[in-house]
């Protein structure tokens, strides 16, 4: 309850233009952002960079609806491409399609029932062509990059384009990942079904595994439209497949590069752990891990202290637009019971063993 009381609040402080970005950017966004600018950005990635931990640079600006935001978002992205290629420590780039698009947009496109009108068939043109300039220049400057999943009801179009772009750049070695969302129950049979596309092809299918982040949204919007939920029965569904889908991408690792984004010990422990079984190398460039900046510091510092590939999201942009973006995180991990509090719990303790390593 307070975390949505809070939301509302900051949102409409925001809103108001009040003077509170000063106590804001030393506060929550030091805590799981970057900084504003990418340059910011430079001491979170050296001090990552110095305990082996990779930082994935993600321009968490949404919601723009001007053709002017679109190509300058699309700018920025590219220019986190060309850091990574001069960054050893920056070993993936990230975006999200809603960045580049409006929403609605891209919802109307992948309704199978609507027909697009003229406009909105140039407008999709643009969006297409915005994903394949980000995409030409991570092939062209061998940086990977992640095309991030978002809502079902406009997650077939992103699924479309990005199978697309790997086609197009994913011959030699992974360079385009799609974002695959287990809390969908239809998630692992889509996986599956990955792996005769990417046989069919010649490509290696590139694949950022998460839980999700749109739960809540999904099933309030499930009932409202009177559809089957897409979402899983429960927590323990989401787990199993989850696990079951790391497993099914070693099993076939010849076809598939992995990227386990989870805050979760079990999943992260079981991938650790298959490595060995699969003998597959530590630091081989087709597994890695990924946590949330602020988040699960404990899973990123074991990881890296035993020499896995192992990543932060690091979150940036200014203060006024990438707040909802981390207010939304925050509503979103007060809906796992006793998350909040678990987690405080244990960054005390990662702290506490840092501070016993210094001494």
């Amino acid at each position: 309850m307070f975390v949505k009381i809070g939301k509302v609040l900051m949102l409409l402080a925001l809103k108001l233009r009040l003077p509170i970005n000063f106590v804001v950017k030393r506060t929550i966004f030091k805590q799981f952002c970057g900084g504003e600018t990418i340059s910011e950005c430079a001491p979170t990635i050296e001090v990552l960079g110095s305990q082996g931990i990779g930082t994935i640079l993600d321009y968490s600006v949404e919601g723009k609806t001007q053709e002017g935001d679109f190509d300058k978002t699309t700018a920025i992205i590219i220019d986190t491409i060309k850091k990574a290629n001069q960054e050893k420590n920056i070993p993936f780039a990230v975006f999200k399609i809603t960045g580049i698009s409006q929403f609605s947009l891209l919802e109307r496109a992948s309704s199978k029932e609507i027909k697009l009108s003229e406009n909105e068939l140039t407008e999709l043109a643009k969006v297409e062509g915005r994903i394949l300039k980000i995409c030409e220049t991570a092939h062209g400057l061998n940086v990977p990059v992640f095309i991030d999943a978002e809502e079902s009801w406009i997650q077939d179009i992103i699924d479309t384009w990005a199978f697309q772009m790997m086609c197009l750049f994913n011959k030699e070695r992974t360079i385009v990942y799609n974002t695959i969302q287990m809390y969908r129950h239809d998630r692992l049979q889509f996986l599956k079904s990955c792996l005769q596309k990417a046989l069919d092809k010649k490509i290696s299918y590139g694949v950022k595994l998460v839980r999700g982040a749109y739960m809540e949204k999904e099933r309030e919007r499930a009932l409202a439209m009177n559809y089957p939920s897409p979402i899983q029965s429960n927590k323990k569904a989401t787990d199993d497949d989850y696990n079951e889908a790391q497993n099914f991408i070693l099993d076939n690792i010849n076809h598939f590069s992995l990227v386990a984004g989870t805050h979760n010990e079990k999943s992260s422990m079981q991938l650790a752990t298959q490595l060995e079984k699969y003998e597959i190398a530590k630091d081989d460039h087709r597994v890695f891990f990924a946590q949330l900046l602020g988040m699960s510091d404990h899973i990123t510092f074991n990881l890296s202290n035993e020499d896995f590939n192992v990543a932060k999201y690091v979150p940036f942009g200014p203060v006024k637009e990438v707040m909802p973006y981390l207010l939304r995180r925050a509503d979103e991990n007060t809906s796992v019971a006793g998350q909040t509090g678990r987690e405080l719990s244990l960054i005390v303790t990662e702290k506490n063993r840092r501070r016993k390593a210094k001494a």
